[in-house]
């Protein structure tokens, strides 16, 4: 009894969603906790090495981008573990549909609309991670260029090479916030573990965006997997329960006739 009960539970677990859901939360917790701390460390890069600081007032700057950045990102961390949640929810009544398609839990029509709708918005959210995946590949392209810089400037010697913030749209044409290998911040900033730490960080984030890509591509193949059983399914119910009503209606019809034979005989 416990066994059969055990294997009739693990049979209702929808492993490709639960494969899916851990796939998700694993890229979205790299890209969240990794992209945070990435862009904090940011944050003390420009202040200590590049001498910036926040501008008074209203004005947008590289700093108030950045605190936005960390509220998308809380934002994001919220509501995809929601949604994770959701996802696995449907699986599993999808799963108990088919499973137990003549039980308690009858397949109706709002319930393909529920898969249809996870469907559309799975698709919308994959297109917004590869966004997400293209977007976060610029601040390491950005650290790469800063890191080569640093190998160069090892490797040969004196070599002038300068790193612009200008060129990347951090600061506007009238600021100039570089640093050369001549200075001293420079060296600092090449020998400082803020730099390695930071650029690996973003390297982990876009893996974990990457992550969240393949977990919504995955989840769009069981989706529309799951909504062709349930489709399939309805239209096998809707044939058996037809089946039986003609069943019933032949035995009715051999019964009623069966006893006007009998009234006729007597």
């Amino acid at each position: 009894g416990c066994f059969e009960c055990c294997i009739k539970c693990l049979g209702g677990i929808p492993y490709a969603s639960l494969i899916a859901t851990i796939l998700l939360y694993a890229g979205v917790a790299l890209f969240c906790g990794c992209g945070h701390e990435a862009l904090s460390g940011t944050v003390n890069i420009l202040q200590t090495y590049f001498e910036m600081t926040r501008s008074a007032g209203d004005v947008i700057d590289a700093f108030t981008l950045i605190d936005i950045f960390k509220y998308v990102i809380y934002g994001v961390a919220a509501a995809f573990f929601v949604y994770g949640i959701l996802l696995m929810v449907e699986g599993f009544f999808t799963t108990g549909a088919i499973k137990d398609l003549y039980g308690d839990f009858k397949i109706t029509t709002c319930g393909r609309c529920v898969s249809a709708w996870f469907i559309m918005l799975t698709y919308i959210f994959m297109l917004a991670w590869l966004g997400v995946t293209a977007f976060t590949s610029l601040p390491v392209y950005m650290y790469f260029n800063l890191w080569t810089i640093c190998r160069n400037a090892t490797v040969v010697d004196g070599a002038n090479l300068c790193l612009d913030l200008r060129q990347y749209g951090i600061v506007t044409i009238g600021e100039e916030k570089k640093v050369c290998t001549s200075s001293e911040s420079f060296i600092k900033l090449c020998d400082s573990n803020e730099l390695n730490m930071t650029f690996h960080l973003f390297i982990v984030a876009l893996a974990g965006a990457g992550a969240a890509v393949i977990a919504m591509v995955h989840y769009l193949m069981v989706l529309s997997a799951n909504w062709a059983y349930v489709k399939d399914a309805c239209r096998m119910q809707k044939y058996e329960d037809i089946k039986s009503k003609e069943e019933q209606e032949l035995h009715d019809i051999h019964s009623t006739r069966s006893k006007e034979r009998l009234n006729a005989y007597t």
